[in-house]
């Protein structure tokens, strides 16, 4: 396993430099944040990332993410240039040497939140989703209402899309993504990379839009679309957690012996009532995640594979992008580290040598 850290580039305030800091973290998980949607990712933008984080003693680890365009979600005709433009982007980032490309099929909104400052006891603040309060949220005007930081879409563009996926279901929302992923899988086998699909997050419907990569059965499903080992999964503990009739360890048992978990989210949620939920410090006792148990089954499975710990709160006065700040991460990937070094030691793990 290697621990890993997102980095949202030189605007980002969690510098290399101090991610380099963290005991343990060697990769970095980061993306190009200024090439448009659907457009292709150049070599050479790649290749500077790359090279700043070289410099930085860091390896470039996982991309995430090269955006799907919504036109390849719905089944627009222009789908076919913007799947070679895709596949374009995954021959360069192989011809790099990186390796891993996390991506997501969620339509038109990635992951949401309700509140990104929400105070907790102990005065830190973190993420919540709240389903009620996501319904009374108006979003005629575009999504100035809506708390977050993705695609910024105006009335007429986001009405726009809104009214296409009307016409589109969970199964024409399937076909889709196996449209898509029938084309691009070949590409990535080829440029020595591997695909990991990013759970829905939250991992059922919102706005009324389709979302299909929410559970164990969806997850068997994609791999069934085109079953290659390029064809895998980032496996999100927070975003499948968030729904408690999941069971993480287990899943992990499942597809990581299979060898198609590609890349590991891990962080913790405390689900409350129904589909309402709030992020919380990583270690297990915290949330409604076993994260020890989870942990477990990577290492029983054998995983590889690259890590990172997700979303953390703000502490410590910090400031910055609402989910993504130094101290708590930090916290967490120390976290996820002592747990594997504790489950690699013989007491613990049957007499296996780490």
């Amino acid at each position: 396993m290697q621990m890993t850290f997102r980095w949202y580039g030189l605007d980002d305030p969690v510098t290399l430099r101090f991610i380099k800091q963290v005991p343990g973290v060697t990769g970095i998980v980061s993306a190009l944040y200024d090439v448009p949607v659907g457009e292709v990712w150049l070599k050479e933008s790649i290749a500077e990332l790359k090279g700043l984080i070289a410099e930085a003693g860091l390896q470039f680890s996982v991309i995430e993410s090269i955006p799907v365009h919504e036109d390849i979600k719905l089944g627009r005709p222009t789908r076919d240039q913007l799947i070679e433009n895709y596949c374009q982007s995954i021959q360069n980032m192989g011809a790099l040497d990186i390796t891993v490309l996390c991506y997501n099929f969620m339509p038109v909104f990635d992951w949401t939140r309700t509140d990104l400052a929400f105070r907790l006891p102990d005065d830190s603040t973190a993420l919540i989703y709240n389903h009620d309060l996501l319904a009374k949220i108006d979003l005629s005007n575009g999504t100035g209402e809506l708390p977050g930081w993705a695609t910024a879409y105006t009335a007429d563009e986001l009405n726009g899309l809104l009214s296409a996926y009307r016409e589109v279901d969970e199964e024409q929302l399937w076909g889709n993504l196996a449209y898509f992923l029938e084309r691009v899988v070949p590409v990535a086998t080829e440029s020595g990379v591997v695909m990991g699909i990013h759970p829905d997050d939250p991992p059922w419907s919102i706005f009324g839009l389709p979302r299909i990569i929410k559970n164990e059965s969806a997850l068997q499903r994609l791999l069934g679309l085109v079953d290659s080992p390029a064809n895998g999964l980032t496996f999100c503990t927070g975003s499948l957690g968030a729904d408690p009739d999941n069971d993480l360890p287990g899943m992990v048992q499942r597809f990581g012996s299979q060898g198609r978990i590609h890349f590991a989210h891990n962080r913790n949620v405390k689900v409350t009532p129904e589909k309402c939920f709030q992020e919380s410090p990583h270690p297990s006792a915290f949330g409604s995640v076993d994260m020890r148990a989870i942990m477990q089954a990577y290492r029983e499975v054998g995983f590889t594979g690259p890590m990172r710990p997700d979303h953390g709160r703000m502490i410590w006065g910090e400031t910055g992008r609402p989910g993504y700040g130094l101290y708590d991460r930090a916290l967490g990937a120390t976290y996820l580290l002592g747990l594997w070094e504790g489950l690699q030691h013989p007491e613990n793990n049957g007499g296996t040598d780490g």
